[in-house]
Formats: structure tokens, sequence, C-alpha cells
């Protein structure tokens, strides 16, 4: 009995770890999977014919929203790459009162601002491969996403939110967290139900305002509104998500915009 029961809470001590890891690495998300699919949908609808072609010859079959959570779900892929090396491409640190400058603030393995910039370059040039296509591709749509996180443009003092421990209707969680997935998640929408209520509330007028294809405009509004988003307390409900809810939906119909106007001028 007493050789049973151990191995049932040495069975069960891994599967609680196992959580652990994976509630650790999941905080760097950004949007989570709903908020991305949201942002890529949103883009399919301002892409131009020639792009729409073009990126139809790298991702057959393939729509925005599919390929927008690529760079996250690949963050279990055990490669180096994917371990090490893509880690930091993720997120831009702009210490508070900065302005976001990539020689000051980029680390020497890059960050989403060098990477994206790194990515465009590879989509424009006739020599890459179908492959480095495809992976520029959708770090594209998924880096723009992140971008428009407000804690994705971190201040470097606690990982981006991570490090701000909160309750979320009742939950342990994260500043980081909520952003990413609670408030939207809360909503119990379907991400073609969010486009669909977000989408028809951009009137031409707020297109052609967000149609800036410059990364450092949207990290300095990331970081304008990062500056607010930090609660007085640690117990966050329906006060919180009142206040920010309304700049959630904002930033995801302006990821959208502006991945199909990054990639019509890219491609």
């Amino acid at each position: 009995m007493f050789m049973l029961n151990k191995k049932l809470f040495m069975n069960c001590f891994k599967l609680a770890a196992l959580a652990v890891c994976f509630a650790q690495t999941s905080q760097a998300y950004a949007w989570g999977q709903i908020g991305h699919r949201v942002t890529g949908e949103i883009a399919e609808q301002y892409l131009s014919a020639e792009t729409r072609t073009k990126i139809a010859a790298i991702y057959p079959d393939k729509s925005l929203a599919e390929i927008s959570t690529h760079a996250d779900e690949e963050r279990s892929n055990p490669a180096e790459f994917w371990q090490k090396t893509s880690t930091p491409w993720h997120y831009v640190t702009v210490p508070e009162g900065s302005d976001y400058h990539a020689d000051k603030h980029a680390p020497s393995r890059g960050d989403a601002y060098t990477a994206l910039t790194s990515f465009a370059a590879t989509l424009k040039d006739p020599k890459a491969s179908l492959e480095e296509k495809q992976l520029a591709l959708h770090f594209i749509v998924h880096l723009i996403g992140d971008l428009h996180q407000p804690l994705h443009a971190g201040n470097g003092t606690d990982r981006g939110g991570n490090d701000v421990k909160v309750e979320f209707f009742w939950d342990d969680s994260n500043l980081h967290r909520v952003w990413d997935s609670g408030m939207i998640d809360r909503q119990r929408l379907s991400y073609t139900e969010w486009t669909n209520w977000l989408s028809r509330k951009i009137t031409p007028e707020m297109a052609e305002q967000w149609r800036t294809t410059d990364p450092k405009v949207w990290i300095k509004e990331s970081i304008l509104l990062r500056d607010t988003v930090y609660p007085e307390g640690d117990k966050l409900s329906w006060r919180y998500q009142y206040q920010h809810l309304p700049a959630v939906k904002t930033r995801l119909q302006q990821a959208g915009i502006r991945i199909a106007a990054y990639l019509n001028e890219m491609m």
C-alpha cells in the first residue's frame, strides 16, 4: 500500500510540476490564440489583391488567422531555435520615460522590432526560399500583434507584468496574462465573433488613420497605454475590465489594420 501511494504521489508531483512549467511559459504569450486570430482575420479584409496572391503562393490554403499563432505554438518545440534563438523576439523593453531605439534597447539576440525588420527583408528577398518566406510571414503577422499588447513593450522591471501577481475574477493570475487572454477569454466569444463585432466598428476614417507601418509608432502607443494598466490593488474584476476592455478592442483592431498595411507595403 505504501509503495502504491508513493508512486501515485510521485505521478501527481510530476503532473503538478508540468502544470507550473506550462503556466510560467504561457505567460509570455501575447493576446492568446483568440486575440492573435482576431488580428489576422481583420487583416484579411484589408489586403490588396496582389498581396493576397503572393501570400497564397507562400501559404496555400491557410489564412492569416491560422498562421498568426504559429510562433507561440512552436515554443513547445525543443529545437534550439524555438527554445533560445527566437524567445526574445516577442517583445521590446523600453524603460519608463524613454522612447524606443533599437541601438539602445534591443539586446544582442534581438527583439520584436529587430526581428520584424529582418523578416520583412526576407519577404522582399527574391532569393529567399519558400521555407524562409513562410517563417517570415507567420512571424510578421504574429509580432505585429505582439507589439500592440501594451505589456509586450515592457518597462524592464517586472517581465512585462508577469511578476505582478493578481486575482482576476477570483482566480490567481498576473497582469500580463490578464491582458494576453484574461479579458478576451472572459467574453466567451469565438475569434470569428470577435472579428465580426470589431470589424463592423472600423470606419474608413479609422482605417486610414491607423494605417501606419512604422513599428516605432505602435511601440510608442503601447508604452503610453502600458503606463495606465497597472492596478492599485491586486484583486481585479468588473471595474478593471470595464476600464480597460475598450483599449483591448482598439489594439486588436489597430493590429489587424496594420498587419494588412505592413504586408501590402512589404510584398
